[in-house]
């Protein structure tokens, strides 16, 4: 790393995500104490190998990492394909289990995926930022979004899916897209979103929207989790009730 580019890093982001990080260790302790502390122990090692790659990162040129990204968007689609024909967890094939350890190849997605899109944007903006708004640009950029998009619905991971839309919407819209797609999106969205709901949607996804809405409608079974969750901060309020002192690490709760 060059000592300009040291200078110029975001300390304040650093600090912020290292403290959010190290509440979010503490809490997890405290709250998993009936259970001997596993998720607690595999948070710490995931956090080790997230700090790893974080060095790996911040050394790296972030230009090198862009023109490695299309090597990084194939091999991502190969593994949301080979996800596919791994064994279902809770109904969903998106985890590969490698002994105790397991991941989402959809989390990687969502990095290699924008890091490509952002290669492809600075390509077509090279020469004029107009571009971008030219249809057969866009269709390109929304066919390399589309297919990682597809197998990632197929799974099914909605809530991934969802905020790859986020991310695309963000990014085309800090590129300098016309105002009039824009519009045309927020209208298409407006109108699809109750015809999705109604027609696209399968019961369990449903069932998630329905119980985020009104968990008192399941308070024993899906809604469980939640009004746990609002006693917890209703009892605690915002300092808590101290550490390993939490009516609801009694319960085997897991918030996740």
């Amino acid at each position: 790393m060059r000592k300009r580019d040291f200078k110029n890093m975001e300390w304040g982001m650093l600090i912020a995500a290292i403290i959010l990080t190290v509440i979010g260790i503490v809490a997890l302790f405290s709250a998993t104490q009936e259970t001997g502390n596993e998720e607690f122990k595999k948070q710490i090692i995931w956090f080790a190998i997230s700090a790893i790659f974080l060095l790996i990162t911040m050394i790296t040129n972030y230009e090198v990492l862009v023109k490695l990204s299309p090597i990084f968007y194939i091999v991502t689609i190969i593994l949301l394909i080979a996800v596919l024909f791994t064994e279902p967890v809770n109904g969903a094939t998106s985890w590969f289990n490698i002994g105790s350890f397991s991941f989402q190849p959809s989390e990687f997605a969502k990095i290699t995926v924008i890091l490509f899109l952002a290669l492809i944007m600075s390509k077509i903006q090279q020469k004029y930022a107009e571009n971008i708004n030219k249809p057969t640009r866009l269709l390109m950029i929304f066919a390399v979004f589309a297919i990682p998009l597809f197998l990632i619905i197929k799974q099914p991971d909605y809530g991934t899916a969802m905020a790859f839309v986020v991310a695309i919407a963000i990014m085309l819209f800090t590129s300098g897209i016309d105002r009039k797609y824009v519009i045309g999106a927020i209208i298409t969205l407006i109108v699809a979103l109750p015809l999705i709901y109604n027609f696209a949607l399968p019961t369990h996804a449903k069932k998630r929207i329905d119980i985020f809405l009104n968990p008192e409608s399941d308070p024993r079974g899906s809604g469980y989790n939640i009004i746990q969750s609002k006693l917890a901060i209703g009892a605690g309020q915002l300092t808590g009730m101290g550490l390993l002192k939490g009516n609801q690490t009694q319960l085997r709760l897991f918030i996740s």
